[in-house]
């Protein structure tokens, strides 16, 4: 009687080893048998004399003649008969599970990055999956987290202080934000930088709770006397823009946000003392699993850089 407690993996002879005695019972001989399945045929011996070892039975007569079954290896070529199409059965129902996960892939992004970077990956991701359906939400960092958290986003990407509790995350850029007027407000002519003091008692255009600017706007403040009551609170960067660029006030946007406006002298930068004003953006995807199929390549993709070839993700 076999000795259940040891593992069935450690009982049981490997597929490679059940494919090649069908092989020998297929084409009655050894040699052909290791040609087919492109091993050699010490190597294809060697295995049948490992699983006779294991099973405790001698499973094939080797001639001149060529190689025949033994009464016990017809019995065990049955049975192996059987778990290699299961295996076959297995193998095909998971090449159907990747193909269905292949086949699409749900991207949440703040708005920053679904703005001025997904779109580029996206494309460069199209290239190489044609066949893929991406869809993208859009939304401030904090629902993304949420999103990837329900996994209702098979990949998230972030711009926030830190990274919320059962998310693993990759950095993938840095970031700057930019305090910017219109060329008519008084700071923009100003020749000293605003000392964050006086940013921080400042009414602001700003981009809604939760957003990764809002967060990162509040950190770096946080020791200034905190944010004022902000001026307009906006759920969109194309609005704060907007207002910035009318004269309603100054505004806090990432630089990658503002560079055309900047470019153009619709809007100034103010320089601004003792605060960092830097962040990183970072993919997310829950904790304990592992980008696969269209995510693995895009999280490639945002690493590899514009200027460079994309790095694997490991």
């Amino acid at each position: 009687m076999s000795d259940v407690s040891v593992p069935l993996a450690h009982r049981v002879p490997d597929l490679g080893a059940l494919e090649l005695l069908l092989a020998v019972a297929r084409l009655g001989s050894l040699g052909a048998a290791a040609r087919a399945l492109g091993i050699t045929q010490p190597a294809a011996s060697s295995r049948i004399r490992a699983m006779e070892a294991r099973l405790g039975v001698a499973l094939v007569d080797r001639s001149p003649r060529g190689s025949t079954l033994t009464a016990e290896g017809a019995l065990v070529t049955d049975w192996a008969q059987r778990v290699v199409e299961a295996a076959e059965a297995f193998d095909a129902g998971a090449q159907a599970l990747r193909g269905r996960r292949d086949s699409r892939l749900r991207v949440a992004a703040s708005m920053t990055i679904a703005e001025y970077l997904l779109p580029g990956w996206l494309i460069a991701l199209r290239a190489d999956r044609p066949g893929t359906a991406v869809s993208l939400q859009a939304g401030n960092s904090a629902l993304v987290a949420a999103r990837v958290l329900a996994h209702e986003a098979d990949l998230g990407f972030v711009e926030g202080v830190s990274v919320p509790d059962g998310l693993s995350s990759a950095v993938i850029a840095q970031d700057r934000l930019v305090v910017a007027v219109a060329p008519g407000h008084p700071w923009a002519r100003r020749s000293a930088p605003v000392p964050a003091a006086e940013l921080a008692r400042t009414p602001l255009v700003l981009r809604e709770r939760g957003s990764g600017t809002r967060q990162v706007l509040d950190a770096a403040l946080a020791g200034h006397g905190g944010l004022a009551e902000p001026l307009l609170e906006l759920a969109s960067t194309t609005a704060v823009k907007a207002a910035a660029v009318s004269g309603a006030g100054p505004c806090v946007l990432s630089e990658l946000a503002v560079v055309d406006e900047l470019g153009g002298r619709r809007l100034v930068e103010v320089p601004v003392a003792d605060a960092v004003l830097r962040r990183a953006l970072r993919a997310v995807w829950p904790a304990g699993t592992r980008p696969a199929g269209p995510a693995r390549d895009l999280l490639s993709l945002t690493r590899g850089g514009a200027s460079s070839p994309p790095r694997p993700f490991p």
